[in-house]
């Protein structure tokens, strides 16, 4: 799978003479992994009622807060400098911007255009590449500011519709309609960590949509688009999206701290028939410390109940580093409980 933002490069000739433009897709040589998770107990929310809503009236009422970014980096392996491009969103009237963080990853400087065609530096506020997710605050009066507001991620149903707002190409303002395909997806982080409850559309997502909102029929933010799945880079039906109840407690860290600390077991784990199975316990993490070993099925924690990874991993995730839990599992048939202090997770 692919993030999805573009990339060109300007290459300076050795001699100072001419300057010679490309563009390229960004594939950074990197595969994510795709994983179904199936999440028990609970009938879904209802969807907020959108009676009479449209892609139309959605666009109208949120495309002022939706902005194209542009970042100027030097990692471009031509030499020179390259640039890339992505969406982003108005959070606040305090010139907060909500994108990917591999959008904005070794930026050196940052450019923010707004749906009139003005432009205004901004500067990174934070970023977490564990959920890909940046702040960015633009120097831009109060008057260009139109936040638009996070909706409630987990209130969201497959078949639902959904709005997909960015610059796909480059191309601003760029509106496409598609629905919920799945959801309970997990997606891999930029540091390989991954991104749980992710949000699968068919909207259509492509280069340069990394960033920008996916939003219901009332207008708000569910989810950031994130990823496609394509064998050619384009766009094939399957795009990703980070859930907005993830972005919500990313961004309100990162506004407080400028940074996030995630809960760390240091694990590997996979699906068992009867919870979630230890593949690999790292040295010297918590989970090695309190004498968990591979081949232990966790069944509990902290007396909840969890029946795959993505149900462990959320849990874990809800935790805060320095917190003690309380981890039930089986060994060769026998029942045992652990406490274990929960780590920061590694870069």
């Amino acid at each position: 799978m692919t993030r999805i933002f573009a990339i060109s490069a300007t290459i300076l000739a050795a001699v100072a003479v001419g300057v010679a433009s490309y563009a390229v897709v960004a594939h950074n040589g990197s595969k994510t992994v795709v994983r179904e998770v199936t999440v028990s107990g609970g009938t879904p929310t209802a969807a907020t009622s959108t009676t009479g809503a449209s892609a139309a009236t959605v666009y109208q009422g949120a495309y002022k807060g939706v902005v194209e970014i542009t970042v100027a980096t030097s990692s471009s392996p031509y030499g020179g400098q390259a640039q890339a491009q992505g969406s982003g969103f108005v959070y606040d009237g305090a010139g907060h911007i909500v994108t990917n963080e591999h959008v904005v990853e070794g930026a050196n400087s940052i450019s923010v255009r707004f749906w009139n065609g003005a432009s205004y530096k901004a500067t990174v506020v934070g970023s977490d590449p564990s959920t890909d997710v940046a702040v960015i605050k633009v120097n831009a009066p109060t008057s260009m500011l139109h936040p638009i507001a996070l909706g409630d991620s987990a209130a969201l149903q497959v078949g639902q519709t959904v709005v997909a707002i960015g610059s796909p190409y480059g191309l601003e303002e760029t509106v496409t309609e598609g629905i919920v395909s799945a959801l309970h997806r997990e997606m891999t982080a930029p540091n390989n960590f991954t991104i749980s409850d992710s949000i699968q559309t068919d909207a259509a997502i492509n280069h340069g949509n990394s960033g920008g909102p996916l939003l219901d029929l009332s207008g708000r933010v569910v989810g950031i688009n994130s990823q496609i799945k394509s064998d050619t880079g384009e766009n094939t039906g399957i795009g990703f999206a980070v859930p907005s109840n993830t972005v919500k407690s990313i961004v309100t860290q990162l506004l407080q701290n400028g940074n996030v600390q995630h809960a760390y077991l240091g694990v590997g784990i996979a699906n068992a028939s009867n919870g979630v199975q230890i593949t690999q316990v790292r040295p010297g993490t918590p989970a090695s410390q309190a004498g968990l070993k591979t081949g232990d099925v966790i069944t509990r924690l902290d007396g909840h109940k969890v029946t795959n990874p993505g149900e462990l991993g959320q849990a874990v995730d809800a935790k805060r580093p320095g917190q003690t839990v309380t981890l039930t599992y089986t060994r060769n048939g026998s029942t045992h409980t652990a406490s274990v202090k929960l780590a920061v997770r590694p870069s």
